[in-house]
C-alpha cells in the first residue's frame, strides 16, 4: 500500500479561502481537491501491511500540542517562473512547529527505514503543474501575501493513498491526536 504522514487542513472557511484563490487564479494545472488538502510531514511510500503495523506503532508514541497555523503566502516549488508545485505557506512560528513535528515523525520511524529525501518544508500544495505555462508567475505575485485565515493542526495521520484517474482517494490508517 502507498502511505504517507500527515496533518490536515479542517477549517472550512479556510478550505473556502484556498479554492477560490485556485479559482482566481485560473492556470492550467491540476489543483488539489479540497478533502485532500493536507501538509505531508513524511511519505513512506510502498509498503507492506506487516511494515504498516510496525509504523502505525511508532507513530502511536508521537506527543505533540495544538499547532495554530496561519495561511499568509504563495509559493512554487522550484520557483515561480517554472513551477512544478504552487502551494500555500503558513507563519514562521507554525513552520516551525511543524518542522519540529516532522523531525520527531522521522526519529519514530528512522529504526524502520524511513528518513526525509529532502528538508521537510512546510507547504500545503494547491496545484501540481504538468505543463510549462507562462504567467504563472505574475499571477501568483498578486498572492504573495495572501491571508487565507487560521487553522489548529490537532491530529497527526497515518494515510494510505490510492491512486485513481480521478485523483488520489486517501484513506487514515492512524489518526494521533495532539494533547
Amino acid at each position: 500500500m502507498r502511505t504517507f504522514v500527515a496533518v490536515e487542513v479542517c477549517n472550512h472557511d479556510v478550505l473556502d479561502s484556498i479554492v477560490k484563490l485556485q479559482s482566481d487564479l485560473a492556470i492550467r494545472a491540476s489543483p488539489v481537491s479540497r478533502q485532500n488538502m493536507h501538509f505531508t510531514l513524511l511519505f513512506l511510500g510502498e509498503i507492506t501491511d506487516d511494515v504498516a503495523n510496525d509504523v502505525k506503532t511508532a507513530l502511536s508514541s508521537i506527543s505533540f500540542k495544538p499547532i495554530r497555523v496561519s495561511f499568509t503566502h504563495l509559493g512554487a516549488f522550484p520557483n515561480p517562473k517554472f513551477p512544478r508545485v504552487v502551494w500555500v505557506g503558513t507563519d514562521e512560528v507554525a513552520a516551525t512547529r511543524l518542522i519540529e513535528l516532522a523531525t520527531q515523525v522521522e526519529q519514530k520511524l528512522a529504526p524502520l527505514g524511513f528518513r526525509q529525501d529532502k528538508q521537510f518544508r512546510p507547504h500545503l500544495t494547491i496545484f501540481r503543474v504538468r505543463n510549462r505555462e507562462d504567467g504563472i508567475s505574475g499571477k501568483m505575485t498578486k498572492y504573495s501575501k495572501a491571508s487565507l485565515g487560521e487553522d489548529v493542526i490537532s491530529e497527526l495521520k497515518f494515510k494510505q493513498s490510492v491512486l485513481t484517474s480521478n485523483g488520489p482517494i486517501y484513506s487514515d490508517l492512524l489518526v494521533v491526536k495532539a494533547q
